[in-house]
């Protein structure tokens, strides 16, 4: 019989155009497939080094982010009340007359009445670049309300981070350890990794109260207690440094464990130079930890009681108090557990060690010949980073992962290009504001004493959001959670714009939406907004389009230009130094423009000096052009591949007109890859250093030792023991005290007084379909997640008599929501959690009013505030990490009963007025003919 002829390849494009993903922040190569002009396919990028031709169910859906009947149309100026969502179209010209009316006096006036802050984009050394010549000490990005707690605490560690800064060594670990990771954060290359190390039979254990995705695939569960991983990880510790089981020569080269602490001070030791001290083996004497020969002692005790790190390291960890027996039942895992996952850390670090047959030199002078693995590796993200104790309990899997020796060993934890970096040659925090002129210096950075603090003259914050201030000193991204609720309150002080790019501030972006969205609306005596003017950039109807005065819109990011920098957040890998860029693969078919290129003209109309030239005619023409010749410092630049005039620099060189040209035809990425014997030890080794400099990553070699005691810590808490010129004010002297310990401790992230009334933590995790807002109007993801459920145990749910679909009442202390619940099995039984960010406002995102998302989804926001219940104290205390201000979602604490099922999920908001309307009953398009 015959068989019918089949095109079994049929031709799905005329043409590939090779760019950058931006469905979530993996930041995966993609190959756009065209038809006619317009977008008929995505998918991966063989070639690409982050995902190496992967995509997932969100990255393929980037289409219908393009064909979004949300996305915005062109400038909008508010004509009705906030939050109505009534707005009339404008043009670009009299979007920008009405920014200027409003930025122009405020910055000859007082440039900190502009709070400046961004979402989740990849410019932030741009938009920090734009806010910092306008003057204003207010900005900052997403970091503070999501995760700086992992950011802070990895770079005063150990020079670097997870997440976008460190990786696993996935081609020699046998033992794979996730700590608090959801599916949505660089899931690509996560799940390429465990393919990767499972094929291999390494094993991999999940620790999380929720499993699902990565810890549904792990070998091991552990259903932790939410907010207990730090007092899980140090009684690991306990039980490794009780056996014995620590890589003491590791310790001893490459890590404070050796340097001595003043008995006295509490600070370490130093030479006449500045260098920390160690009692050097062979002469027994104090020594510069870098001096060439040096073999530092870790045991040896300074002729005047000084005693090195590792001493005050054993006093606290060896503790009884750290014991398994002694955590178990606050930890949800019993000590015979606790024990069996340390004794098995232990034995693949050391009895399954085995030699690199690779030589380097250290910055001692010594040459090795071969490198030792310890192949036990760490990732960890959110889970345990939102929490009030969450930069401790970061710290201490930081101090795990050292005294097993993992980290840039092979088999452990590598840090990718520009880091590893010491702390100290990050920038500090700049505040000082003058009329007229940019700010005197970068808003962000790492504080090292109480000097650095973003203090005015009066000891009054001199930031919008209090960061760097004696309320959480190492406030690294800002609080970006606390901007609206302080400008409402005028603490401390008043001001005049809020201008915010891709910050849904109105909805899920926030703690207690509904007090924002009042905040955002509420009107002082004279009837004006409290808030008087504000600005927002969308490509979307979201919900915080409503409560803005003005928008400006963006791009999707397939018609813009993007820059996904090294001086930035990179694509690197652990062996390779990379960056990227999108560039627009279509035009757009409306009138917006990237937010970016908005700021380029916004600039030069205020004669901000980054944005001019000398005659004042505008510098950059937009994004690309700022990409292609901006210059940060002498032969660096935004992009690091293709530079000088003939583009045959890379990493150093002037501008190149024709770069981007380059990345395209490259795919959009450029990669220069770490020379062998130079990938692993890079914090010590000769080599890597002198690549790094070669690359512009630093100016000079930048060889350090990992913080396990952090004498930063020690200097703010004797500042709260009475010492110095620089004070907390009295009452903030113990929080400051008992907090700014430079070794990490554990401390209960939940309110004392409210454990018994609210005996359930509510958690929420993004699924890997989605990883913004954005998502949830997507047709192809809506299909996926069309409304979320609150996920409880079964023990909840026979104790309160619920069956899947039932409705329950979820109560805090802040507020009651009624929503849809769902048994499931493998959760943590004194944790209920739900999906975020699917919930959405009726009205928006171009929505039904009937839409799923609108009434059956829901958020956990509404019962959180900002600020914690009062203690009777007089004072309000921000809801929030005591040292970086790191916004706690995850110390959410409830109750569930039974509830009749209502119409909708409670809390329900009348319907904003879309300025996109509503989309089609039924989206479809048809590409080419």
């Amino acid at each position: 019989m015959a068989q019918p002829t089949l095109d079994l390849s049929p031709k799905v494009s005329d043409e590939i155009r090779k760019t950058t993903c931006y469905m979530c922040a993996c930041r995966c190569g993609i190959n756009v497939h065209m038809k006619e002009g317009k977008v008929a396919y995505i998918e991966g990028n063989r070639d690409h080094p982050v995902n190496q031709g992967v995509l997932c169910a969100k990255g393929s859906a980037g289409i219908m982010q393009v064909n979004a009947p949300s996305r915005l149309r062109a400038p909008l100026k508010r004509v009705g009340p906030r939050g109505s969502g009534e707005f009339e179209e404008i043009s670009w010209e009299e979007a920008y007359q009405i920014a200027e009316g409003w930025l122009r006096p405020i910055r000859e006036e007082d440039p900190s009445k502009l709070a400046f802050f961004t979402g989740r984009d990849q410019s932030q050394s741009f938009t920090s670049f734009w806010a910092q010549n306008f003057g204003t000490p207010n900005y900052a990005a997403h970091g503070g309300f999501c995760s700086v707690n992992m950011a802070a605490a990895g770079i005063y560690t150990m020079g670097g981070a997870f997440w976008e800064f460190g990786q696993p060594d996935w081609d020699h670990t046998k033992l794979f350890m996730l700590f608090g990771v959801a599916e949505d954060h660089d899931s690509n290359p996560i799940k390429m990794g465990l393919g990767k190390i499972k094929a291999r039979g390494a094993k991999v254990i999940g620790v999380n109260p929720i499993r699902s995705g990565y810890n549904a695939v792990a070998d091991e569960w552990v259903g932790i207690t939410p907010g207990t991983d730090g007092l899980f990880i140090l009684s690991m510790v306990h039980c490794l440094m009780k056996a014995g089981k620590i890589d003491l020569d590791y310790l001893a080269r490459w890590t404070n464990a050796p340097v001595l602490v003043d008995k006295d001070t509490g600070l370490l030791l130093r030479d006449k130079d500045g260098k920390e001290l160690v009692i050097d083996r062979k002469t027994g004497k104090p020594t510069a930890f870098d001096k060439k020969g040096v073999q530092p002692d870790l045991s040896a005790v300074h002729k005047d009681g000084h005693k090195p790190v590792l001493h005050h390291m054993a006093d606290r960890y060896l503790s009884d108090d750290y014991a398994p027996e002694a955590v178990a039942e606050r930890c949800g895992i019993p000590a015979d557990r606790i024990r069996a996952i340390a004794a098995e850390l232990a034995r693949v670090a050391f009895e399954e060690s085995f030699e690199l047959p690779i030589e380097w030199t250290d910055f001692r002078g010594e040459t090795h010949n071969s490198m030792t693995a310890r192949p036990v590796s760490m990732h960890a993200m959110r889970g345990i980073s939102a929490h009030a104790n969450g930069f401790q309990t970061c710290r201490a899997l930081h101090v795990l992962q050292i005294i097993l020796g993992t980290v840039e060993a092979p088999g452990g934890f590598r840090f990718k290009p520009p880091y590893p970096k010491p702390s100290k040659i990050h920038p500090k925090p700049h505040c000082k504001v003058t009329p007229g002129q940019p700010l005197d210096g970068p808003h962000l950075g790492f504080v090292h004493d109480p000097e650095d603090l973003a203090l005015k003259e009066d000891g009054t914050p001199a930031r919008i959001d209090k960061a760097y201030t004696w309320e959480n000193p190492m406030s690294a991204h800002g609080l970006m959670h606390m901007v609206i609720s302080n400008a409402h309150a005028g603490d401390p002080y008043k001001i005049d714009t809020l201008f915010m790019y891709m910050a849904n501030m109105s909805w899920n972006s926030s703690m207690n939406s509904g007090g924002v969205m009042q905040m955002l609306t509420d009107k002082d005596e004279n009837g004006d907004y409290v808030i008087p003017h504000i600005i927002y950039s969308d490509a979307y109807s979201s919900e915080m389009v409503a409560y803005a005065d003005l928008i400006l819109p963006d791009t999707t990011y397939l018609e813009r230009h993007d820059c996904i920098s090294l001086l930035d957040r990179p694509i690197c890998e652990a062996d390779a130094a990379a960056d990227a860029i999108r560039w627009p693969v279509i035009e757009p078919d409306r009138d917006v423009k990237g937010f970016q290129s908005a700021l380029c003209d916004l600039g030069a109309r205020l004669g901000l000096p980054g944005f001019v030239n000398e005659d004042g005619s505008q510098k950059y023409a937009d994004y690309g052009d700022y990409i292609t010749n901006h210059i940060r410092r002498p032969g660096i630049g935004p992009l690091a591949g293709w530079r000088g005039e003939d583009g045959d620099q890379h990493g150093r060189g002037e501008a190149n007109p024709d770069q981007l040209d380059r990345y395209i035809e490259n795919g959009g990425f450029f990669v220069s890859h770490i020379p062998e014997g130079a990938n692993y030890m890079k914090p010590w080794n000769n080599a890597y250093q002198d690549w790094a400099v070669e690359m512009g990553l630093y100016d000079t070699p930048q060889p350090y030792l990992f913080t396990l005691y952090v004498e930063p810590m020690q200097k703010f808490r004797r500042a709260a023991e009475g010492h110095g010129d620089i004070q907390p004010p009295e009452h903030l002297r113990e929080q400051v005290r008992v907090n700014m310990d430079p070794l990490p401790f554990w401390s209960d992230p939940a309110p004392a007084n409210k454990v018994d009334d609210y005996p359930i933590t509510a958690l929420t995790q993004r699924p890997m379909a989605m990883y913004h807002s954005w998502g949830t109007q997507n047709a192809w993801l809506r299909q996926l997640h069309g409304h979320n459920p609150l996920y409880m145990p079964t023990k909840l749910m026979r104790e309160h008599g619920l069956a899947d679909g039932d409705w329950a009442k979820v109560t805090s202390p802040h507020g009651t929501i009624t929503v849809p619940v769902m048994e499931m099995a493998a959760l943590n039984e004194a944790t209920v959690w739900t999906w975020n960010a699917i919930g959405k406002r009726k009205g928006a995102w171009a929505l039904d009013e009937n839409a799923p998302e609108a009434t059956k989804g829901f958020l956990l926001n509404h019962l959180i505030h900002e600020l914690l219940p009062p203690k009777g104290d007089g004072h309000r205390w921000t809801n929030s990490d005591p040292i970086t201000g790191q916004a706690a979602w995850f110390d959410l604490k409830v109750r569930v009963e039974k509830a009749p099922a209502p119409a909708e999920s409670q809390p329900a908001y009348p319907p904003i007025k879309s300025p996109v309307g509503k989309g089609p009953k039924d989206l479809a398009w048809k590409v080419g003919g």
